[in-house]
C-alpha cells in the first residue's frame, strides 16, 4: 500500500524511477547550407570552362588573321636624290662635298677647319598645314666608324649658301635649300646623315656612300 504522504518521484532524477533512461533525440542537421555550396561550386565551374572556350574561341580569328598578314618588309635604304620624310618635313639630299680646309668666300667671316669641312646640301619641304622651325644644329652626319658629328654654324654662316643658316620657320608647302656644315677629322668619312623634323623626332636616315 502506497504511502499518502511519500513524495512524488523527481522524473529528472533516474533514480527514483524505474523505466530505463534514455539519451535526448538529437537534432537533425540541415542540409541545405551543403546543397545550396554544392550548387555554388558547380557553377563555379560551368563558368570556368565556359570562359576557356570563349578564349579559345577568340583567339582562332586573331591567329587565323596573323597568319595572313604580310611578313614586316624592309624598306629600301634611301640614298641621294631620293625623298624621305620625318615628320612634318620632306628631304631630299642632293650633294656631298668633303675634304674642304675653309669655307667662305668673305676674309673677315672665313672659317678654317680643324680637320675638313664637309658640305650636305639638301632641300627641306614642309608637308604640315602649319609652320614648323627647322635646325641644322638638329641634322647628324654620321662616318664610316659610326661617329656622330653635329653642324658648325659658324662656318655655315661663313659659306652662306644657304636658306637657313642657323634656325628658321618652314611655312606649310614652303620648300627651302640648306647647306650644312660639318668639321670632321680629316681621315673620316662620311657614310650617312641622319634627319630630324625636330631634336624629339624619331628620325630618318640617308646614306651617303655608294
Amino acid at each position: 500500500m502506497s504511502n499518502p504522504y511519500q513524495q512524488p518521484a523527481d522524473p529528472n532524477y533516474p533514480a527514483a524511477q524505474g523505466f530505463p533512461q534514455y539519451a535526448p533525440p538529437r537534432a537533425k542537421k540541415r542540409k541545405w547550407p551543403m546543397i545550396v555550396i554544392g550548387v555554388v561550386a558547380f557553377l563555379a565551374v560551368i563558368s570556368a570552362f565556359s570562359d576557356k572556350d570563349d578564349t579559345k574561341q577568340d583567339a582562332k580569328p586573331s591567329s587565323a588573321l596573323a597568319a595572313q598578314a604580310p611578313a614586316h618588309q624592309d624598306t629600301s635604304t634611301a640614298r641621294l636624290n631620293t625623298p624621305v620624310r620625318d615628320g612634318k618635313f620632306e628631304f631630299v639630299v642632293k650633294t656631298v662635298q668633303p675634304g674642304l680646309a675653309e669655307v667662305g668666300d668673305n676674309p673677315y667671316l672665313r672659317q678654317k677647319a680643324q680637320g675638313q669641312f664637309v658640305i650636305v646640301t639638301l632641300s627641306v619641304q614642309n608637308i604640315g598645314d602649319r609652320a614648323q622651325g627647322f635646325s641644322p644644329s638638329n641634322q647628324k652626319l654620321i662616318d664610316t666608324q659610326g661617329r656622330s658629328f653635329e653642324t658648325d654654324a659658324s662656318a655655315q654662316i661663313a659659306l652662306g649658301d644657304s636658306d637657313i643658316p642657323v634656325w628658321d620657320n618652314i611655312n606649310p608647302g614652303n620648300a627651302v635649300d640648306v647647306s650644312l656644315v660639318y668639321d670632321m677629322p680629316a681621315a673620316a668619312v662620311p657614310a650617312r646623315i641622319e634627319l630630324h623634323d625636330s631634336m624629339f623626332s624619331g628620325g630618318v636616315t640617308v646614306e651617303l656612300t655608294p
